[in-house]
């Protein structure tokens, strides 16, 4: 069992930074695939970037060169630095951690608010 728990969220303003962190319990958290994903009100939820066990990233196309994902094993913990932050930003944002090389995220953190003010 995996537990997940954001922060980092908050309020920016429209070119501004923040930096979600996902701390997750358990032992194992260096062989789990750890992925961020945002819901904004009246809209789907959708993936933003994935930090893979094995070390491989991606990113969805429209954080592509704004937003980094990376991961501190050591510390159980995930990150998304967010730059360059735009008002279709906002959403809610999620963690969420999946077995290597499945394809299904089991894991979901409670999720943290970030709004980008124009």
């Amino acid at each position: 069992q995996v537990q997940l728990v954001e922060s980092g969220g908050g309020l920016v303003q429209a070119g501004g930074s923040l930096r979600l962190s996902c701390a997750a319990s358990g032992r194992t958290f260096s062989s789990y695939d750890m992925g961020w994903f945002r819901q904004a009100p009246g809209k789907e939820r959708e993936f933003v970037a994935v930090s893979w066990s094995g070390g491989t990233i991606y990113y969805s196309d429209f954080v592509k060169g704004r937003f980094t994902i990376s991961r501190d094993n050591a510390k159980n913990t995930v990150y998304l630095q967010m730059n360059s932050l735009k008002p279709e930003d906002t959403a809610v944002y999620y963690c969420a951690a999946k077995k290597e090389a499945t394809t299904t995220y089991n894991y979901w953190g409670q999720g943290t608010q970030v709004t980008v003010s124009s």
